[in-house]
């Protein structure tokens, strides 16, 4: 009998190796520890969508658009109604006449507005004199009131920033910030704008509210949960997989236990706005856990 050559041998012992691990990859598989059941005790879940920094000024494939069309049509629940937090003035959103018009579809078709900041650009509101940022807030304020007939009663901080002046100045307005829960971290609009983590981020994210919600630290609202979920529309990788998001937002609830309620999105504006002040910071010296980097920034 022939010796086995070195190449043969090694060829076989590559076979063997690839056996072991293809071994190992279907074991781990089958021993995956199932989804947690949902605690019958605990409310269930509903996602309040928001979206910053837009609308876009887009003329073409505009990515504030294709997130309205998706939130109208999509197979989960068509009629998704969203918090929109607007850049009421700056001319790549909310100043131009692409914005407006945005903005005029939005309101028409049910969505809610809420202030970001209403300076030519997305300027961070503890850096503005206190002149400038009673200037900001008023004109912010009188903008989208000409556009949905009644004052916006939600603001969130450009950059997340805030401190006891700005909240004071916030509230001489009847706004109240809303922070997030969830965050795709996807506020980089150009060049490389998407994420391979978008599914293992939220679900991190969700894990951590899910151990606030399971000792009664987050509270419900017309019986159930509200959880904060926060986008960018004028990122157009946004615009392209919200569907995806929209999925991923499901499918992660069910990895961390949380039961979904049969409505996991809001359809309606009054129901949307109740969440979202209940949600809203009540103290500006309340801890508040940002998400991403300006967490470690701002804290």
């Amino acid at each position: 009998m022939r010796k086995p050559t070195h190449s043969a041998a090694a060829a076989a012992q590559a076979s063997r190796l690839s056996g072991l691990l293809l071994s190992i990859v279907l074991l781990s598989g089958c021993s995956s520890a199932p989804a947690p059941a949902p605690r019958a005790d605990i409310e269930p879940i509903r996602f309040l969508l928001s979206f910053d920094d837009g609308p876009s000024a887009s003329s073409t494939h505009n990515p504030t658009a294709q997130i309205l069309d998706t939130l109208a049509d999509n197979p989960i629940q068509p009629g998704i109604k969203a918090l929109f937090f607007v850049q009421t003035r700056a001319p790549t959103a909310g100043g131009s006449t692409q914005g407006q018009a945005l903005l005029r579809r939005q309101q028409r078709e049910g969505h809610l507005l809420g202030l970001h900041t209403a300076t030519p650009g997305h300027a961070n509101h503890r850096f503005l004199s206190p002149e400038a940022l009673e200037q900001s807030l008023s004109d912010g304020v009188a903008d989208l009131q000409a556009v949905s007939n009644t004052a916006p009663r939600l603001v969130r901080p450009p950059f997340w920033n805030y401190d006891e002046r700005t909240f004071a100045a916030y509230q001489t307005h009847d706004l109240h910030i809303l922070l997030t829960d969830l965050s795709a971290n996807d506020g980089k609009i150009w060049g490389i704008n998407g994420s391979l983590r978008r599914r293992s981020n939220l679900r991190d994210q969700l894990a951590q509210a899910a151990q606030q919600i399971n000792v009664g630290a987050l509270p419900a609202v017309d019986g159930v949960i509200p959880v904060v979920v926060t986008f960018h529309d004028p990122n157009p990788y946004t615009a392209r997989h919200m569907q995806e998001y929209l999925q991923i937002l499901m499918d992660v609830a069910e990895d961390v236990g949380l039961a979904t309620d049969i409505q996991p999105f809001y359809g309606q504006r009054d129901t949307l706005q109740r969440a979202a002040l209940r949600r809203a910071l009540g103290d500006p010296q309340q801890y508040a856990r940002l998400p991403g980097l300006w967490n470690w920034l701002w804290n």
